[in-house]
Formats: C-alpha cells, sequence, structure tokens
C-alpha cells in the first residue's frame, strides 16, 4: 500500500496473520454468552442453582413470583402450589447443551421437578472485565 504525505511517498507493508499465529499470539475469539432464564417451584430453586455452577456459571439472580391463574383454574388442572422462583444465570453458549441435558435428567429424576428453561443471546458487552466476569474467564486478569 502505498501513501503519499507533503509529496513524499512512503510505503506500509500490510501483513496478514494466520490462524496458527493468531493462536500462538494468545489472540482468540472471545466466547459467546447467553442468559438461561430457569422457571421452577420455590422448593427447588437452591437444588437448580448448585446444577449450574457445576458448569461455570459465574453470576446468577433469582426472583420470587407468584402465578396468575384464577385460585379455580389451578384446582380444576390440578395444581395448588403456584410459588415460582425465576433463575436469571449468565452462561458460555457452549455450555448450554450440557445444562439443558441436567435439566432434563433433573426434571425426570426429582420429585415434583418440573421447570421451564430458555434462553436469550447476548450481542455485546461493554467492558472486558466485566465480559471476563461474565464468562468465568480468569486469563487476563490483573492482580490488585
Amino acid at each position: 500500500m502505498t501513501e503519499e504525505k507533503n509529496g513524499k511517498k512512503k510505503e506500509r507493508k500490510i501483513t496478514l496473520r494466520s490462524s496458527k499465529e493468531k493462536e500462538s499470539s494468545g489472540l482468540t475469539a472471545p466466547k459467546k454468552l447467553k442468559i438461561l432464564i430457569t422457571i421452577v417451584d420455590r422448593s427447588k430453586v437452591d437444588f437448580y442453582m448448585d446444577v449450574l455452577e457445576g458448569y461455570e456459571v459465574n453470576m446468577q439472580a433469582t426472583i420470587f413470583g407468584k402465578g396468575t391463574a384464577p385460585s379455580e383454574m389451578m384446582q380444576y388442572l390440578g395444581l395448588s402450589h403456584m410459588g415460582k422462583a425465576v433463575i436469571f444465570s449468565i452462561v458460555q453458549e457452549e455450555k448450554i447443551k450440557e445444562i439443558f441435558a441436567a435439566y432434563e435428567d433433573k426434571y425426570f429424576k426429582t420429585k415434583n421437578g418440573k421447570g421451564i428453561a430458555f434462553t436469550i443471546p447476548i450481542s455485546s458487552v461493554i467492558g472486558v472485565l466485566i465480559y471476563q466476569f461474565l464468562s468465568n474467564n480468569t486469563e487476563g486478569r490483573r492482580m490488585a
């Protein structure tokens, strides 16, 4: 590439790195993150939060809720307990399948282990340290 400045031609050299060179230099693409939303009975919230901790989930928040269906409808459906917990977790995309498999296993083996789980993609995160915390990436962190 040639650049002209003050009437003098100056040459710039552009080099493209191969993927092997990028790997050896330590440059890697950031891991994609998703928000995992899990809705379970209140009595099971600690159980499912413990399951998530086994998959390097660094951030979890729980909100307690109550169903909105009329009590007559709940009795008709045979549902008496309406208290639910909604667990919000930030998870690495590559671990989602493993977590869903573990959830499915727990749903079937646990008495009243019913629940709902789904994910929402995160398109961007501002700040390297925030991303490293959310993705549970300890490489590159400075010790103060």
